[in-house]
């Protein structure tokens, strides 16, 4: 008998060996992949996972053996056991479900190792079990130094493959991983192949027949392959759904999803890169700010969903003018932006100017056609701006000051005259903070009876103390307060402190708040009224709220429905100012008033000027003819009181009367007996007398 050792028979079926590695690192790089995707899943997804690593994997191991084996050629017939085999495969897969959950535990340095070296182990028992299956005609031989090198060659790489697969640090690990796996089970099989020596026994002629052999390698390589394909696929299905997943998600955080266009995160990484790019190449770039005009009178009058429809028709239109380095994103409600490369003046004009026709062509909605308007202000980088935030800022300046001037569409940012525009924008934020930092407070001016000088009751007027800028006027920043949307916490404020103020008096004087037409506008008021009513416990009776005419004229009907359903719950109404605006005696007609205030303008001219004196004669004559009192401001001399007097004034208040105070001075809480002050109230009889 002759001596052989199997392993030098591998030249004569080469094509089987190159099949056998092609399954090997096909297998290998599939099973990379899926174990990554495992390792990235949770709960149950991460148990689906698991099984079809294991699977993929167990499979490529599995084939790669059988196909090198069939590779051989011992020189004697051959046959398999069908258990073992089968048994090999069930151990390839298990062994290296075990590896790969275990490599995927909540322990970063050890887990790989461990993992890694269940997965050697199963390769190891995959192969020997095979090799037992392994039925051959002569006299099987092993040489122990081999195969326990073979065992640790295959922990060693696989522990290696793991770990440098779960290693996000190292440049294409998911390659280099599978690489080591590779080597991993060839090193085993090779080294195991060299442990092994068969002396074939020949009795007889009739050998295996190798074409049987080689087609049963090639169906158990394909049948691998197919195996390795489907797991695969479903990564690549899966890793697919999950990038059209990120695109949709993506494209919803940096897109409106009303308009389609590019939001405000959009906008903001376009222009900084917009920047960047104009700071390399030495160019302008001009950003340009855009607010619609009469967008909220669309919601107001067709409501939101009209709105809606006009955003996108506008939104559409933009967009279609496009041009190379031109964007537009919505910033947010009736707001866009836009930017625009440029090389001269004339570029960003070209823009502005099919903005313009965009913006400014009417719009149909359903059956009616109508034009938002809109007003932009442009900021050119560098000139005016060298980063992005200074860039915007300057562009909304310049768009507020176009707001501001109804001639002017466009406006270009100019530091002079858009510092105004800056400075109101701080004061604006000031006041935002200025009722949580105790810097508003209520002063409060006393109404008298003219005839009798009774204190009749007191009107509450708002002050603001800036902490650096000090005493700041009600005519600079209540307009603030009402253009920038701040009228509402703070006309809420005004009346929630001034009803509970008068609910403290131990007389029950009436107390005057002033209402703002944006209050009416924007606010449920008789609600908030009622509220704070029941709240502070102040009468109803005792609660004067006062406006001006131009509240009604802006919108009759709603705000006559506001006013009578206030005046339902026992507030009085008086209108303000009387004889400054329409002096509509519509208005009159319109609305029970319960008081009429004369504007101050008409007492300081009063002792001088016939024609204010016969205006005031007339007021006071229409007061009595409709049975509604007269309360006359601006009082301020001895000489004007005795005037109203003569004229049949009801009400008087000025500083003749009383300058505005804060409730310490005005009321000594000490002096529970006169609410007013017995030396203030003697000093206004004193005044009328």
């Amino acid at each position: 008998m002759m001596r052989v050792i199997s392993c030098v028979t591998v030249e004569h079926n080469l094509w089987l060996v190159l099949v056998a590695a092609l399954v090997c690192a096909a297998g290998s790089w599939a099973t990379i992949r899926l174990f990554l995707r495992a390792h990235e899943a949770t709960g149950l997804q991460q148990i689906g996972w698991h099984f079809l690593t294991a699977v993929c994997a167990g499979s490529s191991i599995w084939c790669t053996h059988f196909v090198a084996m069939l590779a051989y050629e011992p020189g004697a017939p051959i046959a398999f056991d069908p258990v073992l085999t089968i048994a090999s495969l069930f151990i390839a897969i298990a062994g290296t479900a075990a590896g790969f959950i275990a490599a995927t535990a909540h322990a970063p340095r050890l887990a790989p190792i461990v993992g890694g070296a269940i997965v050697g182990l199963a390769i190891s028992g995959m192969h020997y079990t095979g090799m037992a299956a392994y039925r051959v005609d002569g006299i099987v031989e092993w040489n122990t130094t081999y195969l326990v090198a073979s065992v640790v060659l295959s922990v060693v790489f696989a522990c290696a493959a793991l770990s440098v697969a779960l290693n996000d640090r190292i440049a294409g690990r998911k390659y280099l991983g599978a690489a080591i796996l590779v080597v991993a089970i060839v090193s085993l099989h090779f080294t195991a192949m060299a442990a092994l020596q068969v002396t074939p026994m020949v009795t007889r002629g009739d050998y295996t027949d190798p074409a049987a052999l080689q087609a049963m390698a090639l169906g158990i390589a394909l049948a691998g392959l197919i195996v390795i394909g489907t797991g695969l696929a479903s990564y690549l299905i899966d890793d697919r759904s999950r990038m059209e997943a990120f695109e949709r998600l993506h494209h919803l955080a940096m897109n409106d999803t009303l308009t389609g266009l590019p939001n405000r995160t959009n906008f903001n990484e376009h222009l900084d890169r917009e920047i960047t790019r104009a700071k390399e190449l030495g160019c302008q770039l001009a950003v340009i700010g855009i607010d619609l005009d009469r967008f909220k009178e669309i919601n107001d009058i067709w409501g939101h969903s009209a709105g809606d429809e006009a955003l996108k028709a506008l939104a559409s239109r933009m967009s279609a003018l496009l041009q190379d380095g031109e964007f537009i994103a919505r910033l947010g409600g009736d707001e866009f932006a836009g930017v625009k490369r440029m090389k001269g003046q004339s570029d960003i004009l070209d823009f502005v100017s099919r903005l313009e026709t965009a913006l400014f062509t009417p719009i149909k909605i359903a059956d009616v056609e109508t034009t938002t308007g809109a007003s932009l202000g442009v900021a050119i980088y560098p000139n005016d701006a060298q980063n992005r935030e200074t860039m915007v800022n300057n562009a909304d300046l310049a768009m507020y000051r176009a707001k501001a001037n109804v001639a002017r569409r466009v406006c270009f940012y100019e530091q002079a005259m858009d510092e105004a525009v800056r400075a109101n924008r701080t004061l604006a934020n000031d006041l935002r903070d200025a009722v949580e930092n105790a810097q508003l407070d209520l002063h409060y001016q006393v109404q008298t009876s003219v005839s009798t000088g009774d204190i009749r009751g007191y009107e509450a007027l708002l002050r603001w103390k800036h902490p650096t800028r000090g005493n700041i006027s009600p005519a600079e920043f209540i307009p603030l307060a009402e253009e920038n949307g701040l009228i509402l916490p703070l006309g809420e404020w005004v009346l929630r402190t001034a009803c509970a103020k008068a609910a403290s008096w131990d007389r029950p004087y009436k107390i005057a708040v002033n209402l703002s037409p944006v209050q009416f506008a924007h606010a449920d008021l008789p609600k908030l009224v009622h509220e704070i009513l029941l709240v502070t416990g102040l009468k109803p009776s005792r609660l004067e709220l006062e406006i001006t005419e131009s509240t009604i004229i802006a919108d009759k009907n709603r705000t006559l429905n506001i006013l009578r359903r206030i005046k339902a719950l026992g507030v009085t109404i008086a209108i303000d100012d009387f004889g400054t605006g329409y002096s509509s005696l519509e208005t009159l007609r319109a609305f029970p008033f319960d008081k009429i205030k004369l504007d101050r303008s008409f007492m300081s001219e009063v002792e001088t000027s016939p024609q204010a004196k016969a205006i005031i004669r007339a007021v006071l004559a229409l007061g009595q003819s409709l049975a509604i009192p007269v309360l006359a401001e601006g009082v301020e001399t001895h000489s004007q009181l005795s005037i109203l007097r003569a004229e049949g004034c009801n009400e008087a208040q000025g500083f003749l009367l009383g300058r505005p105070a804060p409730f310490g001075e005005i009321f000594a809480l000490s002096q529970r007996e006169d609410v007013a002050g017995a030396e203030d109230y003697r000093q206004i009889r004193q005044a009328v007398a």
